[in-house]
């Protein structure tokens, strides 16, 4: 295992220099093997518990790690915060897999930082968990993620609402480079600091970009692509981040802090989990207009490199934000069709699209459930019959679109097959796992969950107990951030 600390070596504006407060009790709850074989961590890594709970709460560092807290600024449902930054997370260092891919090594919950805002730097045990659990399933569903190496218990209580156990949540991530990170800059009117901040995005990111004639504005349009391909990905599977924030915004277009995250059940483009979202800002429909506001926010920071006129440079970025909508339009009705079987997408195909979802929302009929339905009601006709009771003549209409020919059904099935998933963590599921795993103290539960979660696609034997839909619906289900 290769470490490095490029992030560190941009100066101190970026960071500040801090390492983890020590816990008193660490122990090793939940342990990602397989990404650490993937990523080639296990090499370098203790190969007992003990020593990875020491090492992934921060009681030990590895002896390169040199870790950092960094800084950011960020809007903040729409309020705009000038500094914010890693409050309560340390990146300890950067290491390079065999594929020569470089990686962020941070943990959150590991003590407070000078951008704690008078926080205790600590994480409770469940939110730890829910990340562990949410992350892994959104990579298994094929989602662009972060991910979790470890979840370590401290023996320390937290206190939010009410005491929890607390707990350190190691996070993988290709960086921590953030819109937020660009704002900080621009809002202090460090354009010194901003091009080094986009040099090193370019060189680490997006290298091929060096040679572009203008590589800044080619950076802002890589990096709304890789937000339309994430948010397209969130809508397929019907998940909801909650609080999609500029400093919640990863440029390498991975999904970064699951706080209030949820997953849609009944389908409604207004449904809203997190307790902190009253306004509806970040829901489940909205998260492409905001996806598309956070790019502009992007583009701001960034005219005074784009050109040194500021009305050329103001006229460029415009013009590209004006493009995200079709961009997002075209990708966004493409993933539509592949979850209904169609390969092509005609004007007729999004009007079928469109009514669907009407349906969908008129009859309250379940997100996942109902594409999981479609799927196989090509091979299985009593669940064929069921579905032209519930959705009339739409349902004829579509079979008409997929064909009447064997090979042609086949196709489409297949295709909506790698489209939609058999099981997702549903809400009710992953609160019971977190209650259960906070009061005993045992990973049993969420390690059975994981079983289902990282083979969504497939029907394992334990599959249909996560499969059920809760009583209520989630009519009165709610998130919180857990800070």
């Amino acid at each position: 295992m290769k470490i490095s600390n490029t992030y560190l070596q941009l100066g101190t504006a970026f960071s500040e220099s801090i390492n983890p407060l020590p816990v008193a009790d660490p122990h090793l709850l939940l342990w990602n093997q397989s990404l650490a074989d993937k990523l080639a961590l296990s090499q370098g890594l203790p190969d007992n518990e003990n020593a990875l709970a020491q090492l992934f709460s921060g009681n030990d560092l590895l002896p390169e790690a040199s870790p950092i807290a960094c800084v950011y600024a960020g809007h903040q449902f729409g309020q705009f915060n000038p500094q914010l930054g890693d409050g309560r997370a340390h990146l300890l260092c950067e290491f390079v897999d065999d594929h020569q891919q470089r990686w962020d090594l941070q943990l959150k919950g590991s003590g407070p930082t000078r951008y704690s805002r008078r926080g205790d730097g600590r994480c409770a045990l469940g939110p730890a968990i829910r990340e562990y659990l949410m992350s892994e399933a959104l990579h298994a569903l094929g989602v662009p993620t972060t991910r979790c190496l470890a979840v370590v218990t401290t023996g320390e209580t937290v206190y939010r609402d009410l005491p929890k156990p607390g707990a350190v949540v190691t996070r993988i991530a290709s960086s921590h480079i953030r819109v937020g990170s660009f704002q900080y800059f621009a809002a202090k009117g460090d354009v010194v600091s901003l091009k080094t901040l986009t040099d090193y995005t370019i060189d680490r990111h997006f290298p091929t970009l060096k040679a572009a004639a203008n590589p800044v504005l080619e950076l802002l349009g890589a990096v709304m692509d890789k937000q339309i391909t994430l948010i397209v990905e969130w809508m397929r599977i019907g998940f909801i981040h909650g609080v999609m924030n500029t400093d919640n915004t990863a440029i390498s277009g991975e999904t970064i802090d699951f706080g209030p995250c949820a997953m849609l059940g009944i389908y409604h483009p207004g449904t809203v989990y997190s307790s902190i979202d009253s306004g509806g800002r970040y829901a489940f429909g909205a998260q492409p207009s905001i996806c598309r506001w956070n790019m502009a926010r992007l583009a701001e920071a960034l005219l005074p490199l784009i050109d040194e006129d500021p009305d050329k440079a103001l006229a460029q970025a415009e013009a590209l934000i004006a493009d995200f909508s079709p961009r997002f339009e075209q990708a966004y009705q493409t993933m539509l069709g592949a979850k209904l079987g169609l390969d092509e997408i005609q004007q007729t195909d999004v009007a079928l699209i469109t009514e669907l979802l009407e349906q969908m929302q008129e009859q309250q009929l379940d997100y996942t459930q109902t594409f999981h339905q479609l799927t196989r009601s090509l091979t299985e006709q009593q669940i064929a019959t069921k579905l032209q009771d519930t959705l009339g003549d739409w349902y004829g209409q579509w079979r008409q679109h997929i064909g009447n020919d064997s090979k042609q059904q086949q196709a489409a099935q297949a295709l909506m097959q790698q489209s939609n998933p058999v099981v997702i963590p549903r809400n009710h599921h992953v609160e019971a796992v977190l209650q259960t795993c906070e009061l005993t103290n045992c990973s049993a539960p969420a390690d059975a969950l994981l079983k289902v979660l990282r083979s969504p696609y497939q029907m394992l034997a334990e599959t249909a107990d996560y499969q059920d839909l809760p009583t209520d619906n989630d009519r009165h289900y709610q998130t919180f951030c857990g800070t």
